[in-house]
């Protein structure tokens, strides 16, 4: 076995999940965890949901699946508004631009669609990564996007074109699990399967900062809405707060018990949302590290998470289901 597909059967084993369908549960055991918590159940992808996010209003939720669709929710209901259907094409991240007129879906075909909100129209594909699509993240005007994919490489987007810019090629053989635009658009945060949180510079291309404090593959990276902040998540199962300017790492916070997959910033940068195989959400104080609410509710692995725009409630996905939680309590 080659040394990248030791180092990429995280990747693997996640994607194999994303493109599975349901066995081995029931149902009920599908829909419904001890101890649920939860404000909302949204039901309606048959599949894992690979990522979510809210509307810069907060009116809506949108989701991704191994499905092959996106779906828009009511946030506030939780009722199924819309489903945009990407045949044959898994989907494995997603990002809203801030403006809320555009939606980016990253597919297991190594494709990235551009789509029009709110009615959902397929705008561009974008083409040119040689593996599939992992992340993906608007910058502050809509007018970027940053990809990362299992080809080991970035690639910076004109959103509104639908042409590619630049490629960012770090120099290893291991995927780039996730990807992130600083507040300002001028820096980006990249996780890999080296265990490495990258800062590089976003007009360039330069690599600004490598930081090593992990012991397993990095599974998603975030500035903190203010920039002062980076946060990662990781296979070893913890999640870490960095200075985003010396790269000194500040909190290391251990609490979930399986690997961590997702996290988000509370949008006044005071909380991290951590989701976990260990089928939880863990809400933290980002600046002093304690662990202010543990939310339960799924029956399996959770897989993505993302704060609402007002920081009052919480949307996370696993098998088939999303839940909506209070997040302010």
């Amino acid at each position: 076995m080659t040394t990248r597909r030791v180092l990429t059967l995280g990747a693997c084993v996640l994607a194999s999940f994303i493109s599975a369908g349901f066995a081995g549960r029931s149902a009920n055991q599908q829909e419904k965890g001890q101890d649920d918590q939860s404000l909302l159940t949204l039901r309606g992808h048959d599949r894992w949901v690979s990522a979510v996010a809210f509307s810069p209003d907060g009116k809506l939720i949108i989701s991704g699946s191994g499905d092959d669709t996106l779906k828009i929710w009511d946030a506030h209901t939780g009722k199924e508004k819309l489903t945009l259907r990407a045949d044959g094409k898994s989907v494995t991240a997603l990002a809203v631009s801030r403006d809320g007129n555009y939606l980016a879906s990253g597919h297991w075909n190594k494709t990235i669609k551009i789509w029009g909100l709110p009615g959902g129209k397929e705008l561009f594909t974008l083409r040119g990564h040689k593996e599939s699509i992992t992340s993906v993240a608007f910058n502050l005007d809509g007018k970027r996007i940053v990809s990362g994919s299992a080809d080991d490489t970035m690639k910076i987007w004109d959103s509104h074109a639908g042409k590619e810019i630049r490629t960012l090629d770090p120099d290893n053989e291991y995927d780039i699990t996730s990807v992130a635009y600083s507040p300002d658009g001028k820096r980006i945060v990249s996780g890999d399967g080296e265990n490495n949180v990258k800062i590089w510079d976003a007009s360039t291309g330069k690599e600004l900062t490598t930081l090593t404090d992990h012991e397993a593959t990095v599974t998603s990276v975030a500035f903190s809405p203010d920039g002062k902040l980076v946060a990662s998540s990781s296979m070893d199962d913890t999640i870490r707060i960095w200075d985003a300017d010396t790269g000194k790492n500040l909190l290391t916070l251990r609490g979930h018990t399986d690997d961590v997959t997702a996290i988000a910033f509370s949008p006044d940068s005071k909380r991290i949302a951590s989701a976990s195989e260990d089928g939880t959400v863990i809400i933290w104080n980002a600046h002093s590290g304690k662990e202010l609410a543990t939310l339960r509710g799924h029956a399996d692995l959770v897989m993505s998470v993302a704060f609402s725009p007002d920081g009052t409630r919480l949307v996370a996905g696993s098998k088939g289901i999303l839940k909506v939680w209070a997040a302010d309590k």
